[in-house]
């Protein structure tokens, strides 16, 4: 008599949204630190600046800036690629 046994199939888990959501923070931070940028944040001083280095480092300070302003929860850019990407319909109608 033959088996007729049927392969062990795994069940499919929905992928882990964590590393999505993640991304989509990561974007956000990324597009406010260029808007602090261009609204002048982290902009060298005229008087008492700190000079050449005030300058090369500005940029760190936006991007952590703009970090801790998505943990805060953000202007909701994160939340809506999030949505979107998770839908898999690539901002499709």
């Amino acid at each position: 008599m033959a088996s007729t046994a049927l392969p062990h199939s795994t069940p499919t888990r929905a992928p882990d949204p964590a590393p999505l959501r993640v991304q989509a923070q990561a974007l956000e931070a990324a597009f406010l630190a260029e808007m602090l940028g261009y609204a002048g944040f982290g902009a060298a001083r005229d008087s008492f600046g700190g000079g050449i280095g005030e300058d090369q480092f500005a940029s760190f300070l936006r991007q952590e800036q703009a970090t801790a302003i998505v943990g805060k929860g953000g202007i909701g850019l994160a939340e809506s690629l999030f949505h979107a990407l998770a839908r898999g319909d690539h901002g499709r109608p």
